[in-house]
């Protein structure tokens, strides 16, 4: 591993440029919408705790003006806590610091929790963060840092009468550096995606030991927090494996996601990645668990194969072996 470089992998979901179309009906005024936004996360290899501290949230550009929901302060938000704290030890008012590791796979926490928006159209979703978030690597507490201490994500749509949820999948081996020259760690928002929950589903697999053994790869390691094998998914069917980038590579294909490969203690190597948009995907697996994403690294994908992802939080399951 490089700590002093990436930490490896943190699924969590938020896409640059989405457009967002909301369904379904709970709401008794035609013209608002019911709005959930929730976080997740996938294992990291590097950190004992990843602590990432939530201000805002902000929906930005509707006709009947922009709608702003402070964390701890507006109704159906979720609560505040002190675990985000100024350089003088003071705990930073409105925040909620929450462990991303706490929230693997499918599992999510609510930032907001049903609030009533006017429908209509939206310029963007902005996720305000505060000061305050943290890498812990054993007993070394590492500042983390967002540029402008926001998320920003394109156009959506909520329709009139719906009640709608979506998530926020932080992808860290795209997304979490720490650059040569500079102090802490930074999240950037390449690999964070935003996704509707009734258009995702969910990807649970194992790996045999056999193909362990058979590449010379980790066995039964006795920490079982290490890696033993990465899992990336590419979009698409047969993707074949010389056209697979690693995140900073060039080769042709780049990668929605990937996730580690763990010893459960027993017999078996489990890996999940969860919030993964509905559609055709290509799944390889390598031994190398070292994916700087600011380099073009040498990584060998040892096999791969065809995964179908369905909507409504379906959870498919893939073995390879």
């Amino acid at each position: 591993m490089l700590m002093n470089r990436t930490l490896t992998t943190l699924a969590a979901v938020i896409a640059a440029s989405t457009v967002l179309s909301a369904c379904g009906s709970d709401s008794n005024d035609s013209n608002t919408a019911m709005f959930s936004l929730g976080v997740s996360d996938a294992p990291v290899d590097a950190a004992d705790e990843v602590w990432a501290c939530f201000h805002s949230v902000e929906l930005v550009g509707n006709t009947e003006g922009n709608q702003t929901f402070t964390i701890g302060e507006d109704t159906n938000t979720i609560e505040a806590n002190d675990a985000c704290l100024d350089a003088d030890g003071n705990v930073i008012p409105n925040t909620r610091g929450i462990n991303l590791l706490e929230f693997t796979g499918s599992e999510s926490e609510d930032l907001l929790s049903g609030v009533e928006v006017p429908a209509g159209v939206y310029g963007q979703l902005r996720l305000e963060m505060a000061e305050g978030s943290y890498v812990l690597v054993g007993e070394e507490r590492i500042p983390l840092s967002v540029p402008s201490n926001e998320l920003k994500f394109d156009s959506f749509t909520l329709d009139a009468g719906s009640n709608v949820a979506y998530t926020i999948e932080f992808d860290l081996r795209q997304a979490l550096v720490n650059p040569v020259g500079q102090a802490g760690y930074f999240l950037k928002p390449r690999g964070v995606r935003l996704v509707d929950n009734m258009e995702v589903g969910h990807i649970e697999g194992t790996l045999a030991e056999a193909l362990l053994i058979e590449n010379q790869c980790t066995v039964a390691p006795t920490d079982t927090s290490e890696p033993v094998a990465v899992v990336y998914l590419y979009p698409g069917a047969d993707v074949t494996l010389d056209s697979m980038a690693d995140f900073g590579g060039t080769e042709e294909a780049e990668a929605y996601a990937a996730t580690p490969v763990q010893f459960d203690g027993a017999t078996a190597y489990n890996f999940e990645l969860g919030y993964v948009a509905v559609g055709n995907y290509t799944a390889a697996w390598t031994c190398n668990t070292t994916d700087d994403p600011e380099v073009d690294d040498e990584l060998v994908f040892i096999s791969a194969q065809n995964v179908s992802v369905e909507a409504g939080e379906a959870v498919t399951t893939v073995t390879i072996e």
